[in-house]
């Protein structure tokens, strides 16, 4: 049996998800479903809210404009959420969806953008990333929407940052090498927490540099001969980090 229904539309909820229990839609998702999905009255979809599961639902209509959907049955349980976070140097518009989007299909359990001095995009719109967190979700069966930090300037992430764990940092500059074997001779026994960190179009400054490859937990790797978008970048990056340590293996 497949492990999704992919036929299923699915709709982040916050509300609590149990047996007969009722979730308020806001009026832009009592819109989505009854005017842009056509759905009536009585129309099954999942549902899910991060906590309680994948939830088999129904559209109950209330009245002309508002809906509530009723939970019948849980699909799939709550599975325990990953814990791989993705720091990046922001991008502007289009591409930073595109960039969020990507990262919630790969695993990425928190979003963490940061200022370098090379970034372009000086302003980030956080609920705008969170929405793309959610719609990534929605359509590719993850029951987890990562958490969106407030933005930080590089220097103070790395001030504040946790020695147990580790910091893979995609480094440009660095000698070509097999990524995949570098980032497993630091596992051991078992993989430390991970973080993965993507640089902004025009890449780190040599002070960045020198700053990042000074830090002991940070582990510096190349994603190969080719110059990347900090978009395409971060599908590289990921794929390899889960690849070698984290949830392909």
């Amino acid at each position: 049996m497949a492990r999704y229904d992919f036929n299923a539309q699915r709709l982040f909820v916050e509300a609590d998800l149990a047996a007969n229990a009722r979730a308020p839609l806001t009026r832009e998702q009592s819109n989505y479903l009854v005017n842009v999905l056509r759905l009536r009255d009585g129309d099954a979809l999942h549902a899910f809210n991060g906590r309680d599961g994948e939830w088999r639902v129904r559209l109950s209509m209330e009245s002309r404009r508002d809906a509530v959907l009723v939970a019948e049955e849980m699909v799939r349980a709550q599975e325990p959420a990953g814990d791989l976070r993705y720091l990046f140097a922001p991008l502007k518009h289009a591409r930073l969806d595109y960039m969020v989007q990507k990262a919630v299909e790969m695993g990425a359990s928190r979003l963490a953008p940061v200022m370098t001095r090379r970034t372009q995009a000086q302003r980030v719109n956080l609920e705008r990333m969170r929405a793309n967190a959610v719609e990534a979700a929605e359509q590719c069966g993850v029951l987890s929407i990562p958490e969106v930090d407030e933005t930080q300037k590089l220097e103070k992430a790395l001030q504040d940052w946790d020695p147990a764990r580790k910091l893979i940092f995609c480094d440009e500059d660095a000698p070509p090498g097999d990524p995949v074997a570098r980032l497993r001779e630091i596992a051991g026994a078992a993989a430390p927490p991970l973080a993965v960190l993507i640089g902004p179009e025009g890449g780190f400054d040599e002070g960045e540099r020198r700053m990042l490859l000074a830090c002991p937990f940070v582990v510096c790797i190349s994603l190969g001969p080719r110059i990347l978008r900090a978009d395409t970048a971060a599908v590289a990056a990921l794929a390899v980090v889960q690849s070698a340590l984290g949830d392909w293996r």
